[in-house]
């Protein structure tokens, strides 16, 4: 805009950019202004690094449908979600059969990236001979889906490497989106565990800086001049941090009531809804992996308890241990050897007098 154009509209009191009415004689009148934040993205939205939709072809392997690194630091976003996930594997372990072609570790190491990442990976080893020696464990963080058959790790853009074809197994829950690969079943559960975590950061927060949601020092005294307000804007960053808590003296002479007012913040320190938040985050996650509370070291809320947990390792085992067992043993159908067995189960309630 050029100067006749500028003086134009400071004759005509029209709005300026920065939120200021601009008058003759160069002079700006503050204005009230008003803003909001931005709204809540829905899961449908079809934005964000949440968007399971078909997996893109970049000229050697298909990208996965979710970030594969981001999903495995997600397993210490809550106690509840990664314990619920550690005793699936344990009891996996537990009634695992090691083999001479796949060792408990390496099937450890692959049931926490099934259940984690919702994709497992093994790589079969072959003898002089030709016939398979031995199973092993590809991180499902690094390990691509190719074509024909082939797999590829890679650990950035610029490294990656090439299985032989038909030379890897991979295990996958299945998606609606795609055929490719796999995505967790918690995944719904997702924004509830992240939820939480928020949670607990906010409140670290809290008690390392010394203050909740922060306030608002309004002082209206005519008598407090610019060194007061140095001084006392001095005073109040030394009371925040490591031995805060700490009490404010301001003494103003002649001054009126209300001369000083500390305003809070959306009145935080009232409406603090961190025990909420923390319940339905913890409901949603242990709805999610179907695991029961009591099976997870849970500390009931009500006098009733939270029931019997041997019928309840009984039922659990039943509805998600076996069927899990069930998708592990297709292994042994595609490497032709009884890579994976297991034990049978016995009933915990059946032993326990009274039960």
């Amino acid at each position: 805009m050029d100067n006749q154009a500028t003086q134009a509209a400071a004759t005509d009191g029209a709005p300026s950019t920065d939120g200021a009415a601009v008058v003759s004689g160069g002079m700006s009148v503050s204005r009230p202004m008003a803003f909001r934040f931005g709204d809540p993205e829905p899961v449908l939205d079809g934005s964000g690094w949440l968007w399971t939709g078909e997996s893109s072809w970049n000229g050697r392997w298909y990208e996965p449908p979710l970030p594969m690194a981001a999903l495995a630091r997600t397993l210490n976003m809550s106690a509840h979600h990664r314990s619920a996930i550690i005793y699936k594997r344990n009891q996996l372990s537990r009634h695992f059969i090691p083999s001479r072609w796949l060792s408990r570790r390496e099937f450890e190491k692959l049931v926490l990236n099934y259940l984690l990442l919702g994709n497992g990976y093994l790589e079969r080893r072959d003898n002089l001979g030709g016939r398979p020696l031995a199973l092993l464990n590809v991180p499902a963080v690094n390990a691509r889906v190719g074509r024909d058959g082939v797999y590829w790790w890679t650990s950035d853009w610029t490294t990656a490497t090439d299985f032989r074809p038909g030379y890897v197994w991979q295990i996958l829950e299945d998606d609606a989106a795609q055929e490719i690969y796999g995505v967790p079943e918690w995944l719904s559960a997702l924004q509830a565990g992240l939820l939480g975590e928020s949670a607990t950061l906010f409140r670290r927060r809290y008690y390392i800086n010394g203050s909740h949601a922060g306030y608002i020092l309004y002082i209206s005294e005519e008598k407090f001049d610019q060194t007061d307000s140095n001084q006392l804007e001095e005073a109040v960053a030394a009371s925040k941090g490591p031995g805060n808590f700490r009490n404010l003296y301001l003494h103003i002479p002649g001054g009126k009531e209300k001369g000083v007012q500390v305003i809070q913040v959306g009145e935080a320190a009232a409406k603090d809804d961190f025990l909420n938040v923390k319940s339905v985050a913890r409901d949603e996650m242990l709805a999610a992996h179907r695991v029961p509370p009591i099976l997870l070291g849970h500390v009931p809320q009500n006098a009733g308890g939270l029931g019997d947990p041997a019928k309840a390792a009984d039922v659990f085992h039943m509805a998600e241990i076996e069927p899990l067992m069930r998708r592990l043993e297709s292994v042994n159908d595609w490497i032709g050897l009884p890579a994976i067995a297991f034990a049978p189960y016995e009933r915990i309630a059946a032993s326990v007098p009274g039960a």
